[in-house]
Order: C-alpha cells, then structure tokens, then sequence
C-alpha cells in the first residue's frame, strides 16, 4: 500500500456511486477520482424516500430545497403514517419535528402521560406540528418551521450528482469489471482490469457494485452480519403507477399479514411496494396483493428484489469502504438507505486515509457505522414487536422473538419508568417517542416534575400546545399548490 493516497476508484454509479463522486470531489480537490459503471448493469434505483438528514449533504452540493424537488420529480414529506401496524384499523403517524415541549429532565411525553390519566390528553400526534401539517395536506418553507424530507426519482438524482462530480473533475470509465487484483504482500486491492482490457489503478477503492460486493464482498472476503432473526423480510416488488391525486406530504406505510406495503407519492408518479417475507408469503401472493391494491394506471413491470437484512462485519476493509447495498441493508421502513450512504461518505472524509491505510483509523470508521447500523435496526424492529397483532403466524412471531439487549432495554427502561435515553448524535429522537407509543407502549409512571403543574394548568399547557399547531397549519399553502408554485417538475 502507497504511504498516500490521491487516486479513489469507485466501483458503480447509481446514487450510492454518484453520491460518493460528488461529495469527495468537491470536498478533497487533491484526489483523482474514476468512477466505472457498466450500462449493462443496472441498478436497484427503487429509493423514492428520505429522512431529513439528506439537507447537510445537499447544503455540501449547493442544492436548494426546491431545486432538489424539482430536479427529481419529488415532492415533500413530512413522515410516515403506519397503517394496520398496532392493530389491523388502526394508525399513527411519525413526524419528523418534535413533539410538544419539555424540559431538561422531563419530556413532553412526561406531561402527556398525566395527562392521559387525568383524561386530559388527546392522541400523542396531536402535538406534532409536521404530522398535523400533513394530515392536512400542508407544507411550505417557513421560518423556524417545518422539519421535512423528500420523495424522489433516484434516477434523477443519480443525474444531478453525475454532473456535480464530472464538473469537479470525475472519470467515469464504461466498463465491465473481469478480475480485481490485490498486491501479494498484504492483500490490499491494487486494479481493476475490465472486459475491454482497460486496467484502472487505485490507492483506494469504495464499493458500490450492490448486494455482490464485488470488492468487499468477493475480492476481500468480508464476513456478513446477518439480522435476519431480528427483520425477517427478505423480499420486496416495487411498482410505480400513474398518480390519482395530488401528492400527500408523508409516505404511507400499510401493514398486512405478512409484512407491509409501501405507498411514496412523487410529482406525477406514485411509487408502490411491498415487503414480505417468504416463508409467510410467496411471490406470486405477494405480486397478486400489490397489483389489487395500487390504483393508477402501471408503469413499470414488477419484479422480485430478494435481499438479507445486515451488514459487512468490516464497512472499511484494507483499502476499501463499502457503501449501499454492496456495505449492508436495512428494509426500507424507514427511509434510511441514502442516510447510511451519507453517513458512510461523510465518515470516510473524516477519515480521509491520505498519508495511507492506518489500522486506529479504520477502527474508528467501522465502530461508527457499525453503531449506526444497529441503532436503525433496534429502532425498525421496534416496530415489529411492539405491535398487538395475533391475527397471523408472522405477526406472532414478531411479538415472541428474543430483542437485541439494547432494544430490550430501551424497552423496559421506558414502559416502567418513562425514560427515554439515548446516542447524542442517534439520528431518531423525538421518532422513538411518536414509535414506542403509536404502537401502544405507554410508560406505566411519569416523572414528578409533571405533577408541580395543577390539572388545570396542565389542561392550559396541553391546549396552548395544540392551538399553537392549528393556527401554523392553518397558515400554510396545500402542499400541492406550493409543488406547483416553487417546484413544478418538467420531467
């Protein structure tokens, strides 16, 4: 291996790939960046969702807000509405803002929980302004106001980054790759030979071929943490449609006996999907419930994404960093695939190997991923087992599984006392909260410092609280007339 590093080899495009060439060639103008991709390789490209820590890498990339919508066909989202997941009928959002007001000591949740006894309380959500926002189809960008994602083309995204990183200086090369060679003495990669004899050199390589990891993966060996016990989906049919109504701000997430059904509405398409696990589900049962349930007319032939929920047990492996799908996968349920690929590019800067490979360092990048990882799984298994479902083997088995420690207790922690403790820079907060108790886990005791409020005057606080969120909603545009008025896509 070099003693430094100025050439990066990105092996595959797509948003991952693309991702990484934009980002790193903007941000170390010493690196000589190739990117090489096959057109006769596709990519997954079904990622229409986002939560809203994309804004840091776009604010990077000079990407206003509604440039981005409109760049790629999207729309704004505000959450998630969980339809059938405590109980089949029954829902609850997850908004992206907080949820009411606290203190230092005692959350919000605190004060709601006495006031669910005193019977003063209404429904958690209440209290979120990004959830009552998009319950009535709201959204604009206003001061100190809304916290939102996107709905997107990833096609079009890929575009956008792919010219971003080629006006900074990216290589792209077409090409199949035929054979990865490593140097004998330690294993590290050395080149990429490809299909048309082409031989591209590296002193570091990044990942992103998809779930065959071409380098992390069969070139370097790297073990597979397998979460499969934990979230046993392990399928996924995505179908785009026509679009039938206006766009709603949040993304629709509809439970069934096997799984759930994903609903994303972008600017003139909706996107469609469904998880499933195929021991409680075949394929063919699966494509026949998605196709009865869309409406629209289809756009796109369906097809079968089989996946493993996990991670590579190393994301930095010698020198090479595997992001996407080719470093690991967590369903879709929360929108947290573009998250892990930022996160991973950002870390990689962070620790950017220019005077070579040092082992403290990689340490250091995988001890943060691999943290990620879990804090997303826990929070997506989360709403799993804690669900009052018995109305199917798989629902059953979501409700009996053994937890990872952490989740279990997080759990406990909260269901006995109220507590809620986590990361400082956990990317779910407030998410946790809106969770835990849209899926029926309410805390058996608050903390005391809810009860120095008179009921009277925490009917007072509860109410300024909600007067406060209906007088911002009623403020605002629809969401689709400000779509129209700042972001009117032309694709």
């Amino acid at each position: 291996m070099k003693s430094t590093v100025n050439k990066i080899v990105i092996l595959g495009g797509g948003t991952s790939g693309w991702m990484a060439a934009a980002i790193l060639a903007k941000s170390i103008s010493r690196a000589h960046i190739t990117l090489v991709e096959s057109e006769q390789i596709g990519t997954i490209g079904v990622g229409e969702s986002t939560i809203p820590s994309i804004h840091f890498f776009n604010d990077l990339l000079g990407i206003r807000s509604t440039e981005f919508a409109k760049l790629t066909a999207g729309s704004f989202k505000l959450g998630i509405q969980f339809e059938n997941w405590k109980l089949p009928g029954e829902k609850y959002f997850h908004g992206f803002g907080s949820t009411g007001a606290g203190m230092w000591a005692a959350g919000f949740h605190e004060y709601w929980k006495r006031g669910v006894e005193l019977g003063i309380s209404k429904p958690f959500g209440t209290y979120n302004l990004e959830g009552m926002a998009a319950k009535a189809g709201k959204f604009a960008h206003v001061q100190g106001g809304l916290n939102f994602a996107y709905h997107l083309d990833a096609a079009l995204y890929a575009k956008r980054l792919k010219a971003e990183a080629q006006r900074h200086g990216v290589i792209r090369k077409e090409g199949k790759v035929s054979q990865v060679h490593t140097h004998e003495d330690n294993d590290f990669i050395s080149h990429l030979e490809l299909e048309n004899g082409t031989r591209v050199d590296g002193d570091f390589f990044i990942d992103c071929s998809g779930f065959r990891g071409l380098l992390i993966n069969e070139t370097l060996k790297t073990p597979f943490v397998d979460w499969s016990h934990w979230l046993p989906m392990n399928r996924a049919i995505p179908l785009q449609t026509s679009i039938t109504a206006p766009p709603p701000p949040f993304t629709r997430s509809i439970a069934h006996h096997a799984g759930w059904q994903w609903r994303i509405p972008l600017q003139q398409r909706m996107g469609n999907g469904i998880v499933y696990c195929n021991q409680y589900m075949s394929d063919d049962e699966a494509l026949n419930k998605l196709q009865s349930d869309v409406e629209g007319e289809v756009l796109t032939e369906p097809r079968v994404i089989k996946f493993v929920t996990g991670h590579r047990e190393k994301l930095w492996n010698k020198n090479c960093v595997a992001l996407g799908l080719a470093g690991g996968f967590i369903e879709p349920l929360e929108s947290t695939a573009l998250h892990l690929v930022q996160q991973g590019i950002m870390q990689l800067i962070k620790y950017f190997p220019a005077y070579g490979v040092n082992d403290l360092e990689v340490a250091q990048y995988n001890d943060y991923m691999t943290t990620d990882y879990q804090d997303i799984r826990d929070f997506i298994v989360l709403h799993y087992c804690q669900t009052q479902r018995e109305d199917s083997p798989f629902w059953r088995y979501c409700r009996e599984m053994p937890l990872p420690d952490s989740l279990q207790n997080r759990i406990a922690l909260f269901a006995q006392t109220g507590r809620f403790v986590q990361r400082k820079d956990e990317i779910f907060s407030d998410s946790w909260l809106q969770v835990m108790i849209g899926q029926g886990l309410i805390p058996q005791r608050h903390h005391p410092l809810a009860d120095e409020l008179s009921e009277d005057a925490l009917a007072e606080f509860l109410e300024s609280i909600e007067t406060d969120i209906r007088k911002k909603v009623n403020t605002l545009p629809s969401h689709q007339a400000y779509l129209q008025q700042y972001c009117q896509s032309e694709s």
